[in-house]
């Protein structure tokens, strides 16, 4: 149904500093419930789009929309429309530091909440679960750039969260996470699709995308959508895969014979990871 549409782009176009392509011709449209990964090679604009989805940069072509309201720098003038795009809508970047600004992991939650102008009550409980959810209670007191990155992750996401919003835009979120945290991570991220929120996540991960998506959105080195369809029907197409730089062809020796075989990008594989 049309009221289902969360998120409209189309022939979005975007250029770093009005030169340098980031994305060329982007139509797509995401409905209420979906989880959605992006997937595609370094610097085929999957983070350019997902910032453009968080209302962090605006393309300088195209239209993007939000609910069937348009979605334009000066969109954000109105205060009505931007409290309520930024209390239904959060992101976790992929690097926690840009995130994390206050003195404690207490206050960082507590700072995001106030924002909404919440009870002091419903501040306390929504910090309190959130840091319980995010197996982060036992760092309250601890001032986030002091911590590993692992740490920093789960505060970021906690603060997130604890906003409640409807949609969660991820940014490479196992990048550099020990096996034990992307686990938690990834089943957390499990959880919200299964309440129903909208999770967006661009990764180049694809051994995690077939727990945490039902739909593929593949950018091409071209900066422009390549495929967008069902996530297992993305994944078994090996040779779209490698084409895309999501896997490559890797050749080692046994004994005196050459092997050649399908290796992703990274290595690691999140479904052996430790629970």
């Amino acid at each position: 149904m049309v009221n289902d549409i969360l998120y409209e782009l189309r022939d979005v176009r975007y250029a770093y500093l009005g030169r340098f392509t980031a994305l060329d011709g982007v139509s797509l449209a995401i409905r209420k419930g979906e989880r959605v990964a992006l997937l595609g090679a370094n610097g085929s604009g999957k983070s350019t789009l997902l910032m453009v989805l968080a209302g962090l940069i605006f393309p300088a072509d195209g239209a993007v929309k939000f609910c069937g309201r348009g979605m334009a720098e000066g969109s954000f003038t109105d205060a009505s429309f931007r409290k309520d795009f930024r209390s239904r809508v959060g992101i976790v970047f992929q690097n926690s530091d840009v995130q994390l600004f206050n003195s404690s992991v207490e206050d960082e939650i507590v700072f995001g909440l106030s924002q909404l102008g919440l009870p002091a009550r419903q501040i306390r409980e929504r910090t309190e679960k959130y840091l319980e959810l995010m197996v982060a209670a036992h760092l309250r007191d601890r001032a986030p750039h002091y911590m590993s990155a692992g740490e920093k992750k789960k505060v970021a996401i906690a603060s997130v969260l604890a906003m409640e919003p409807e949609v969660i835009l991820f940014d490479e979120p196992t990048a550099g996470l020990d096996p034990r945290t992307s686990r938690q991570l990834v089943d957390t991220m499990v959880r919200l699709g299964e309440e129903g929120k909208t999770v967006i996540t661009s990764t180049q991960d694809i051994h995690l995308v077939s727990e945490i998506a039902d739909r593929a959105i593949v950018l091409s080195e071209a900066k422009k959508i390549a495929r967008d369809s069902d996530i297992h029907s993305v994944l078994s197409d090996h040779s779209f895969l490698q084409e895309h730089n999501l896997i490559h062809m890797h050749a080692h020796r046994h004994a005196d014979k050459v092997h050649v075989h399908e290796h992703e990008h990274p290595s690691h594989d999140h479904r052996h990871s430790n629970q």
